[in-house]
C-alpha cells in the first residue's frame, strides 16, 4: 500500500477522533482582526487542511510542508481553489525558523510520535520565538485494546511500542509513546499552557481494511524486535485476521490531541 492509500484509508478514522473541544479552543485563541497564516508540519496529502478549515473564518493562508512532493500535489488537488495554499517541499530534520516567522498557528496531525524529544524541544522553541499558538493531532500514546481478546495481545503492543521507540525517521530517537508527555513538558517549559484530550481511534468490524494493515504493521514491527518470537507472532496475526474476517474485530487505538497556547502573561 502506497502512502498516499495508507494516508486515505485512516482520514475519516482520523477525523472521527479528533477532539471537536480542543479545536474550538484552540481557534478561540487564534486572532479574529485579519487573515490567519498557518504552518502544517508533514502534511502529506492535506488532510489537516480539510479538517481544520471547517472550524476557520476568513480566508488562512496556509504552508505546507512535506518532503514528498508527489504528496504535496495531491493535498493541492484535494483542498481545492477554495483555501490559499502554499507548499514547500522539505525535510523537517532541522527546523528552519523561516517557516514559522508569522505564523499564527502550527499545527501538525499524526506527527510527534515519529520525532525526538531534543526535536520537539526545539519546536517548543520556534513556536515560542514566532508567538505561535500550536495544535497537534492523534499522536499515538502507546495503547491500544483488540476484541476478541488474544493471549499475545500485551505483548505484541509492548513490542511495537519498542520498536517506534527504536525508530529514527530523520528526527533522532522517536519518543514514540511517550511523545505527548514530552511535548506537554516541552511546551510548558517554553511558556506555554499546555491541553491534552483522548483521540482514540474507535475501529468497529466494518473498518476492515484499516484493521488489516493495522495488524500486519504491528505484527511486522513486533517480528523486528523479537525475531526469535516469529512462530508467536505469525499465531497471533493469522487468529487476529481471522476475527477480521467474521466480522467480529474491534480495535481501539490510544491517541492523544495536544494544544498550547501562550500563557496570557508571557504574552508578547
Amino acid at each position: 500500500m502506497s502512502l498516499s492509500d495508507w494516508l486515505a484509508l485512516r482520514e475519516s478514522a482520523d477525523a472521527a477522533a479528533r477532539s471537536e473541544a480542543l479545536t474550538r479552543a484552540v481557534v478561540d485563541k487564534l486572532p479574529r482582526d485579519r487573515p490567519l497564516r498557518i504552518v502544517d508540519l508533514g502534511s502529506g496529502t492535506g488532510s489537516n487542511v480539510r479538517y481544520l478549515s471547517r472550524y476557520l473564518a476568513g480566508d488562512p493562508t496556509w504552508l505546507l510542508i512535506d518532503r514528498d512532493p508527489a504528496l504535496l500535489a495531491e493535498a493541492v488537488r484535494r483542498v481545492g481553489d477554495s483555501v490559499v495554499v502554499e507548499t514547500r517541499d522539505m525535510s523537517l530534520g532541522r527546523l528552519d525558523p523561516a517557516i514559522f516567522a508569522g505564523r499564527d498557528l502550527v499545527t501538525a496531525s499524526a506527527l510527534l510520535d515519529l520525532v525526538s524529544e531534543t526535536w520537539l524541544r526545539a519546536l517548543a522553541a520556534e513556536c515560542r520565538a514566532a508567538g505561535a499558538t500550536a495544535l497537534f493531532a492523534l499522536t499515538y500514546n502507546g495503547r491500544s485494546q483488540c476484541s476478541p481478546a488474544e493471549p499475545e495481545d500485551d505483548a505484541i503492543r509492548d513490542l511495537l511500542n519498542r520498536h517506534q521507540r527504536n525508530t529514527d525517521k530523520g528526527f533522532g530517537r522517536a519518543a514514540g509513546p511517550d511523545a505527548v508527555a514530552s511535548a506537554a513538558r516541552c511546551f510548558a517549559d517554553a511558556g506555554y499552557h499546555v491541553r491534552r484530550e483522548p483521540s482514540d481511534w474507535i475501529l468497529p468490524p466494518d473498518a476492515r481494511e484499516l484493521q488489516r494493515q493495522l495488524v500486519e504493521g504491528w505484527a511486522e514491527a513486533a517480528i523486528e524486535i523479537a525475531p526469535g518470537q516469529t512462530k508467536t507472532i505469525r499465531g497471533w496475526l493469522r487468529r487476529r485476521l481471522a476475527h477480521l474476517e467474521s466480522h467480529r474485530s474491534h480495535i481501539v487505538v490510544g491517541h492523544e490531541d495536544l494544544a498550547a497556547w501562550v500563557r496570557s502573561t508571557d504574552a508578547r
